[in-house]
């Protein structure tokens, strides 16, 4: 019994050790709430501590990342969607509740329904098809997220049964659920088009990482059309510290939200853990810097592991980039609503190149991000008209697109700031290497 009592308290000791510390801040700083995590290093660990702040829907405008033996430090400096200080005390013992809890490495889990990963070809009218497959099947589509990106879209969709409201378990109807679904999202006759449809009652992984993975499976990163160009203003450069031993990631472009979520994600997804990190944001600019290595200590070593880095970082940054103009459907719940809303859409000649479904107490809230057939913003002519077809009350305009960067001074001016940074940095690593200032390893 005393050493069962021992080994109790050892436990107990083990357990305090290595669950994240968390304090929060306000006074410190006038614009923003100083969210400071200390915790062992764990591979994910920095993953799991941003992905809680930006489920909240937090911007975080500044971060300091550092890594001293087994343990990290980090400090963000975080405001609500408006860009004001967190005084929500609700939220504030939420941050830190969830985010010390993260040691235990707790399960997503979506209970009672059944969950579709599919990947294939976007093209217009997609969704629409989807849509119509699904309620010809008796399926109610009660959560989704579908991003699209070079020209491939990845979507996870969560069903159920709509005559009973119970999960789809039948092996043959599932089996029928994804042929048809397949058909609809293979391409043309180009082998590497073909589409993927995978069927659980669940998914473990945070929706938003499983679809950056779901993309980065379907190598989004490297299919390029002229259709869908690489984004200019996003500039991802990678060298090495070789005096340290580390890889030095520079990522520049416009500051959105969710961003550092979705850089955090493909490092970690990718392998690399992130030992130091600075971020910063200035008006619409972002600029991240991580200094990373490889789970096993060593940077990276070749030219194409290097450009392989790249490609996935700015593949990243784009999927979620918002193109278009952000619609809104509130709508009672009934079956078949998404088959319709998405044939208006196709039937108009409106795009749909991200879109988010959500159902609760019986009402739905759906955004999409819709554009013409060719990829560029819709007129708004036609997006009053498909509103008066839908139903100007249920249908609203959130969010129109910022103006189209054309190629020209200020793009060329993003760039050579990113290589300016880049090149700053070098310097600074440069004398921290001749021993001209001191620098934590």
């Amino acid at each position: 019994m005393a050493m069962k009592g021992y080994l109790d308290e050892y436990e107990k000791l083990v357990i305090r050790m290595n669950t994240p510390r968390v304090v929060i801040d306000n006074g410190v700083c006038s614009s923003a709430t100083i969210v400071k995590v200390d915790s062992p290093r764990g591979h994910g660990i920095l993953l799991e501590a941003v992905q809680i702040l930006t489920d909240l829907n937090l911007s975080i405008k500044k971060a300091y990342i550092s890594s001293d033996g087994r343990w990290n430090m980090d400090v963000f400096h975080v405001t609500d969607i408006n860009g004001n200080k967190l005084n929500d005390q609700s939220v504030l013992s939420y941050i830190e509740q969830s985010i010390e809890t993260v040691y235990y490495g707790e399960d997503i889990e979506v209970n009672g329904l059944t969950a579709l990963e599919l990947t294939g070809t976007d093209r217009i009218g997609l969704l629409s098809e989807m849509f119509a497959v699904l309620s010809d099947l008796n399926c109610d589509v009660v959560d989704a997220k579908l991003w699209t990106h070079n020209g491939r879209v990845a979507s996870i969709i969560y069903l159920k049964d709509c005559t009973t409201g119970s999960p789809i378990l039948d092996s043959h109807r599932l089996s029928k659920i994804e042929g048809r679904l397949k058909n609809v999202l293979n391409g043309d006759n180009d082998v590497n088009s073909a589409a993927k449809t995978c069927v659980s009652m669940d998914v473990m992984t945070h929706v938003e990482r499983r679809l950056h993975q779901l993309m980065f499976e379907d190598r989004d990163y490297e299919k390029r059309s002229k259709r869908h160009e690489r984004d200019p203003m996003v500039v991802v450069t990678v060298q090495n510290w070789a005096e340290r031993s580390y890889s030095v990631v520079n990522v520049h472009c416009r500051d959105r939200t969710k961003l550092l979520f979705d850089v955090v994600c493909t490092l970690t997804d990718m392998e690399y853990a992130v030992f130091h990190a600075t971020i910063n944001t200035s008006s619409d600019q972002a600029h991240l810097e991580f200094y990373i290595r490889h789970k096993d200590g060593s940077p990276i070593s070749s030219e194409a592991e290097r450009q392989r880095v790249i490609q996935c970082l700015e593949a990243a940054v784009e999927r979620r980039a918002s193109e278009g103009v952000r619609l809104e459907l509130r709508h009672p719940d009934k079956q078949g609503l998404l088959a319709e809303v998405t044939r208006t859409f196709r039937e108009n000649g409106l795009n749909v190149t991200r879109t988010e479904i959500s159902t609760s107490c019986g009402m739905a809230t759906n955004i999409f991000y819709v554009t013409d057939g060719n990829g560029d913003g819709a007129d708004s002519k036609l997006i009053e008209s498909v509103r008066e077809k839908i139903g100007l009350e249920c249908l609203r305009v959130k969010e129109m697109p910022s103006l189209n960067h054309k190629k020209g001074d200020g793009e060329e001016e993003q760039q050579t700031k990113a290589v300016l940074v880049s090149l700053g940095s070098l310097v600074w690593r440069n004398l921290v290497s001749f021993g001209l200032i001191k620098s934590c390893s």
